[in-house]
């Protein structure tokens, strides 16, 4: 990671762009760019703090030898943009990598303990150390942040001086110098005082500064500052209460990300020349229309044919929602997950397709039938599969899966045609569940009963969590979803100890909805080996019912039990009712969900009413 540069850079000669020689600060992996250390968050290296600057600058700093293209349609086509970008290497043989600025700006000394802006230090140049003392500054442990998304410094002279009748107007025209010093005398915020030397005010300590209404009752609103994008950006009021965080807080940054399968007819990458022309095209309806295009765009010979190109067209047609205009994200969300469910159900043969098939779905050797009792149907085997894993946005405070789009901040100050992007490849298994059967066991008063307590504590910690409960989005526990979202998590679970997986490298994809009751569950990493083929190999029917089998009975117990299975609700909010670390919760890297909505009863039921549980059949002797 390197700081932006101070200045304007110089264009080598013939206009390329010199070798950069900024000063780096470490290195993070290029999947962390997306979903640990992207845009707007917060990097600690060593004594130092940093914010990820936004994506203005990029296509000029992004080197595009180490920032490749990466090109999946369907998920560009969600996102509204052309296509998407890796984000570049950081290592000691990159030429450049991701920029960042210095954030918070407010630094304490060790030694003179005055507390003031990191400039005012005088440092040397390349050094954070107090220009006085020659100590190491520490970074503001406190932020603020608004649940639109601003973050900005902690207001410690209006939290010193709240005592006072001055305003918000007289900031620092006390004509002291703030100090910070910790007492020792416990670790809460108790011990950590913050004064003044102007004398007007008494020394005081940060506790209380995190209550939700802290800074509200000092007559403190967002001013709509983003750091990451710059101080040259305008501030523009944004009037929403803040929060006093932690700067190492969760909260501070969440990853907006959406993802998406490589699935036919897009999935032999022979479309990626027509990026960017597929808007375009879509308002052509006869070939005639298609093939006059084409030939203004390209000089030479078509990289697609025309038949080709028709039918990747009405491919893309089909994913619209039916009757919408111009349907919610979420509509269309669910109409790429709904074409990802029938190609997984459908299939798709390797000896029918080319080498450079990113999709193979096979129909396993063995006899299905042995299934049945289970209630699990229609086993495929996902012997190659190609992910796609983009940045959209990000969030502060809230949760970014329960977000409506407004409260997601955008990647950069101004639109761009692309986003970044991570693409693994990797294989799994993919099983359904027989309708029929899952349709009486949902229609089960105690299913349901269960599953809305759930629902309601999940509605209601996503309404505490937003200022406006009425845009919060409805909560999606339903009976299926939480059944295959648990199912899920004890496969992964099993097949971590049966295939030699670690838990954190396999993942759940949840296909559930009134017409939808599928779970995939693969592994896949960004090296273009993939993996080798152990974990397909759980999918051959009599495997996966010993897998299956073995799941659930694991699941029947816990070390927890009675607590564990007796819970009125566990998690944040009691969101879930049967879950704990020691039974199903998984590494949150491999769950959809967050670990939230998870209900092992509903696989095993209770020791009152086993009836809940689907998969009873499978615990008899």
């Amino acid at each position: 990671m390197t700081p932006p540069p101070a200045r304007r850079r110089r264009t080598a000669a013939g206009g390329g762009t010199p070798a950069h020689s900024l000063p780096k600060r470490g290195t993070v992996r290029r999947a962390q760019a997306i979903t640990t250390y992207g845009v707007g968050s917060l990097i600690a290296m060593d004594q130092e703090s940093f914010i990820v600057s936004g994506l203005d600058d990029a296509d000029r700093s992004w080197n595009t030898d180490e920032s490749p293209r990466i090109s999946e349609r369907r998920l560009a086509r969600l996102l509204g943009v052309d296509h998407f970008r890796l984000p570049p290497a950081s290592d000691d043989a990159s030429k450049d990598g991701l920029r960042v600025r210095r954030f918070p700006l407010m630094h304490s000394c060790s030694e003179c303990n005055e507390l003031r802006l990191h400039g005012n230090f005088n440092p040397p140049a390349g050094r954070s150390v107090c220009g006085t003392c020659d100590a190491d500054l520490i970074p503001s442990r406190f932020v603020v942040a608004c649940e639109a998304g601003h973050l900005g410094e902690f207001p410690y002279w209006q939290w010193v001086h709240r005592s006072t009748d001055r305003g918000s107007a007289s900031i620092g025209t006390c004509g002291g110098t703030l100090q910070l010093r910790s007492s020792g005398r416990t670790s809460s915020l108790r011990s950590i005082l913050v004064s003044c030397t102007c004398g007007q005010a008494r020394e005081v300590s940060m506790e209380g500064s995190f209550r939700r209404s802290a800074l509200g009752d000092l007559g403190l609103k967002c001013q709509g500052s983003r750091p990451w994008l710059g101080t040259s950006v305008p501030v523009q009021g944004c009037g929403l209460s803040l929060r006093t965080l932690q700067r190492g807080s969760s909260s501070v940054w969440q990853p907006v990300l959406k993802s998406a399968l490589s699935i036919p007819p897009w999935s032999n990458r022979r479309e990626d020349p027509l990026d960017g022309h597929w808007e375009k095209l879509r308002k052509y309806d006869t070939r005639a229309a298609v093939a006059i295009y084409l030939d203004a765009v390209f000089d030479d010979e078509w990289p697609v044919s025309l038949d080709e190109v028709m039918a990747l067209l009405a491919a893309e047609r089909e994913e619209d929602p039916d009757g919408e205009a111009n349907p919610a994200f979420d509509h269309r969300y669910r109409a790429l997950r709904d074409k990802e469910y029938e190609r997984l159900r459908s299939g798709n043969e390797e000896g029918e397709r080319s080498r450079d098939e990113q999709f193979v779905c096979e129909t396993p050797l063995g006899d299905r039938s042995v299934l049945a009792p289970l209630g699990v149907t229609g086993p495929m085997l996902v012997k190659k599969l190609r992910e796609v894993r983009a940045l959209k946005a990000f969030t502060r405070l809230v949760d970014a899966g329960s977000t409506t789009e407004a409260s997601e901040m955008p990647l950069s100050e101004r639109p761009l045609r692309w986003l970044p992007a991570m693409e693994v490849w990797g294989e799994g298994v993919f099983l359904r569940l027989d309708e029929e059967r899952l349709e009486t066991w949902e229609r089960s008063a105690a299913v349901a009963a269960r599953v809305e307590r759930m629902r309601s504590a999940h509605q209601r910690v996503l309404e505490q969590r937003a200022d406006d409960p009425t845009a919060v989005t409805p909560s999606p526990a339903t009976p299926r979803m939480v059944l295959l979202h648990t199912l899920a998590h004890v496969l992964i679970d099993e097949w971590s100890l049966e295939a030699g997986y670690a838990a954190a490298s396999l993942r759940e994809r949840l296909y559930a909805a009134d017409d939808m009751a599928g779970v995939l569950v693969y592994t896949a990493t960004s090296d273009s080996a993939g993996s080798l083929g152990g974990l397909v190999a759980q999918g051959e029917p009599n495997r996966l019912d010993r897998s299956v089998r073995s799941a659930v009975r694991r699941a029947q117990w816990c070390s927890a039990d009675p607590l564990c299975v007796e819970s009125e609700g566990s998690g944040v909010g009691g969101i879930n009712l049967a879950a704990c670390h020691a039974c199903v919760l998984l590494p949150e890297t491999s769950c959809e969900h967050n670990n939230e909505l998870l209900d092992r009863a509903l696989l095993t039921g209770t020791p009152e009413d086993p009836t809940t549980g689907f998969f009873i059949e499978a615990l008899r002797p």
